[in-house]
């Protein structure tokens, strides 16, 4: 796994625990890079991110963080119903600018790294898994129903290889494939979908169904859940920021790996 983030629009009331999931989600996530960056950078031998604990520990991560995401779109979409400001656009809206933040990335990565660039990442799954969330997102059985299908089909479809690079949004990739971020459709908008029928049960119609003590003002809950609230700003900086921490203190060798691809 190869961060993720959760772009959602502020709602008028948050819930702190959602916040602090997600900054659970962010710390793991930021440990996890750490790993990645000294295994990408130094060469293999250091420590195996690709699979055992690790690859389990990435999983976990992402998952969630996904859901969280459908959680959150069941939350914001409600309430913009309530406020009558739901409609088509403002998903694509809200979805164009967070896949527009992957093709920045995609774009980044092409020009500087010399393998592995990013081709549909965590952020190009947020943004069309917004767009095409709502015909699921006050439907909880619908959505626990195609998520269970989508991850299902998923899990099948790695098992498959094809000659095009065309369908790897899908998550149909050709023999050899191989990024530093690689989030298709399937499985993954399923666990975004498994997120929304988890918030039609949890928060309907935007409002919390069960009772909790507030604890957000609490150490470490607190600083959880500043992290959590600010999870996009730290996903697109915290790599720059751990490689170049790494480099100056001499724990990582970019020569290799960090060109300027610019003909």
């Amino acid at each position: 796994m190869k961060g993720s983030a959760d772009l959602e629009e502020v709602p008028i009331l948050r819930y702190w625990e959602l916040d602090l999931l997600r900054g659970v989600a962010v710390t793991m996530m930021i440990g996890f890079h750490a790993l990645y960056d000294l295994d990408y950078f130094s060469g293999p031998g250091l420590v195996d991110v690709h699979s055992g604990i690790w690859r389990t520990f990435a999983l976990a991560t992402a998952s969630i963080f996904l859901l969280l995401v459908g959680i959150s779109l069941t939350i914001s979409s409600a309430r913009a119903r309530i406020r009558g400001e739901e409609s088509f656009a403002r998903h694509i809206r809200r979805g164009g600018v967070i896949f527009s933040w992957g093709v920045v990335i995609t774009v980044s990565t092409i020009l500087l790294l010399e393998e592995g660039y990013i081709l549909f990442g965590v952020l190009h799954l947020i943004g069309a898994s917004i767009i095409l969330s709502p015909p699921f997102e006050r439907r909880p059985l619908r959505a626990l129903l195609g998520g269970s299908a989508a991850v299902s089909a998923g899990i099948f479809l790695r098992q498959l290889s094809v000659e095009t690079p065309w369908l790897l949004w899908i998550g149909l990739t050709p023999s050899g494939f191989y990024s530093l971020d690689y989030f298709p459709l399937l499985p993954w908008f399923g666990v975004v979908l498994l997120g929304i029928s988890l918030g039609g049960f949890l928060y309907p119609d935007g409002e919390r169904r069960f009772n909790l003590p507030d604890l957000s003002f609490r150490t470490p809950a607190r600083e959880l859940t500043i992290l959590g609230r600010n999870s996009l700003a730290i996903y697109l900086l915290h790599q720059p920021v751990l490689i170049i921490s790494m480099k100056i203190l001499g724990v990582i060798d970019l020569a290799g790996r960090i060109t300027l691809n610019i003909a």
